[in-house]
């Protein structure tokens, strides 16, 4: 009997101090050192409303705006992660002949040859918010023709956009596609 309450007694304090007070702990300095981060990384409109996260992707169904990468799961991040499909998977294949195809349809001044891969194929979890600068540059010929925006005023907003490699090696620049598209209906004001 001893050892059955002492068990209770050490999950009891286990549990309050691993399930409850470690978490509160955590929180509270997430809070006091980055705020922004521990609140989601949202970004608000002008009249504060949240408009979304700079870490999960949105869809862009305007052909106006830049369009991210594809997600299989509709950026639902209740769902994260993708279909871990091979590449000579046949749903895989469909789906990829769809965007391509889309793409052919929405940007007929680019050659598919020039297509980034990035624009028609998943990322891991399916929420990824960057693109590559090159898939950002492939669909400023669209935008262009649909807003009436210099070629070169786009090119300069996804320079801006671009985000260098983490600690200056790791990864690829990538362009936030929410924040490029608020910086481009900036432009459109």
């Amino acid at each position: 009997m001893k050892i059955i309450v002492s068990s209770l007694r050490l999950s009891l304090v286990f549990m309050v101090v691993c399930g409850l007070l470690y978490n509160l702990v955590v929180t509270g300095i997430a809070q006091a050192v980055m705020p922004k981060q521990a609140d989601g990384s949202l970004l608000y409109d002008d009249q504060n409303n949240v408009i979304g996260s700079e870490l999960i992707g949105q869809n862009f169904s305007n052909p106006k705006f830049f369009q991210g990468r594809v997600s299989s799961i509709d950026y639902n991040a209740a769902g994260s992660g993708s279909g871990n499909y091979a590449p000579s998977n046949p749903d895989m294949l469909a789906r990829t002949e769809e965007s391509v195809e889309a793409w052919k349809k929405d940007n007929p001044d680019v050659p598919v040859s020039e297509l980034p891969i990035d624009l028609i194929t998943n990322s891991g979890s399916g929420l990824d918010p960057h693109i590559s600068p090159e898939a950002a540059k492939a669909q400023i010929p669209r935008i262009s023709s649909l807003t009436g925006i210099p070629a070169e005023k786009l090119n300069e907003l996804v320079t801006d956009n671009t985000s260098g490699r983490e600690l200056g090696f790791l990864g690829e620049p990538v362009v936030n596609v929410l924040k490029l598209n608020l910086a481009l209906q900036e432009q459109m004001q």
